[in-house]
């Protein structure tokens, strides 16, 4: 290794852990100014225009690199799904040989600096324009920040996620679309014993409810298989008063969009079983299914022969796990995702990255970017 790249590589490490050492949990206000403030340094020194967008999430960024065409669209996220204190207890920071852990150092830091490191090796080259958007609440459903990612999307070439690619390196082209939604019961207390009749159990109803989901996302008329998974169930008190409130929150996952339209549509219609019951369902977020295109597939092509150039081998295949690319590869933009350097334990104590990878990554998009044609 040439000195000057051993000098990149302890650049790109001590960057990834002065972002690690920013916890940056969802909805931390202050912890997201913190981390994104810094992003927004270095993405002014290497000559982007740089734009902070406040929300009740915390801040996004959006960085502007003037080049050659349309721009290509560079999405990354700031929060991680750890609380402040888990540097120092649970995943503390740690370099072992090629191995770096840390909370979000895999999902998705390590991605945010193949960003940065990439557009400062191309300073004074030519190459194609670029627009990087990172987000505050990716983790949470990026509730916030969609309005900003589709307005970020206008007019661009292309774009590509640096979320954690598969376990082998294959990038990430397609993804299920991802639905939370809130379930609530209201009913009517009464005491159990004295007066039952007189009562409407939100617990009763709501399991009834929730057998009637199950029938939803089972139906033999579907095309391909719906993942449901009841998450958290909250209601009652005590046993002998009958409740008057309970819920649930369900996460969905679908392959297409046609299940996956069939399916909220049929969940709005859901009517309760006991008279007196009152079913509500709300949207908490929502990713539309990302189903892979031709377009896709052209951009995965051009990705796989400039890695041919640089002897690494790109391949793709489609995802279970939802981003913010899920909205972008459903409104037909070129999309890619899996951008970050391999590593594994994404939302686990095990949480790691691979810093050769992540030099490998780097390589890639600074290719890709002085490589892509008009």
């Amino acid at each position: 290794m040439r000195r000057d790249d051993i000098g990149e590589r302890e650049r790109v490490l001590t960057r990834l852990e002065r972002l690690v050492a920013i916890e940056s949990p969802s909805f931390d206000r202050p912890a997201s100014g913190a981390v994104v403030g810094l992003l927004a340094e270095w993405w002014t020194s290497a000559g982007a225009e740089v734009r902070l967008i406040e929300s009740a999430a915390g801040t996004d960024l959006v960085a502007e690199v003037a080049g050659v065409g349309d721009p290509l669209l560079l999405v990354g996220h700031s929060d991680t799904v750890w609380p402040r204190g888990t540097l120092d207890g649970e995943v503390p920071w740690l370099v072992d040989g090629d191995t770096v852990r840390g909370p979000g150092v895999y999902d998705m830091k390590s991605g945010l600096i193949v960003m940065i490191a990439a557009i400062e090796r191309l300073r004074g080259r030519s190459h194609r324009a670029v627009r990087a958007v990172i987000v505050c609440d990716e983790e949470v459903g990026s509730p916030h920040s969609q309005q900003l990612l589709r307005s970020c999307a206008m007019g661009v070439r292309g774009a590509i996620g640096f979320e954690s690619p598969h376990p082998d390196g294959a990038l990430k082209v397609g993804r299920r679309g991802s639905t939370r939604v809130l379930l609530t019961v209201r009913g009517r207390a009464a005491h159990a014993a004295l007066d039952p009749d007189s009562g409407v159990s939100a617990i009763d109803e709501l399991v009834d409810q929730l057998i009637a989901v199950r029938g939803i996302v089972t139906d033999p008329a579907l095309a391909v298989e719906v993942l449901c998974n009841v998450g958290t169930i909250t209601g009652g008190g005590r046993a002998n008063v009958i409740p008057a409130d309970a819920s649930a929150e369900i996460g969905l996952r679908f392959v297409d969009a046609d299940s996956e339209h069939r399916v909220l549509a049929a969940l709005r219609e859901l009517r309760p079983v006991r008279e007196g019951a009152v079913v509500d369902l709300r949207v908490l977020s929502h990713r539309p299914a990302w189903s892979p295109s031709a377009a896709d597939e052209r951009l995965r092509e051009r990705v796989s022969v400039v890695g041919d150039r640089i002897d690494q081998q790109i391949d793709a295949r489609p995802a279970s796990g939802a981003g913010d690319t899920n909205l972008l590869g459903s409104l037909g933009i070129p999309t890619v995702d899996g951008f970050g350097p391999r590593g594994g334990g994404a939302h686990a104590a095990t949480e790691h990255a691979s810093m050769a990878s992540l030099m490998e990554r780097i390589d890639l998009l600074t290719a890709l970017l002085a490589d892509m044609p008009v």
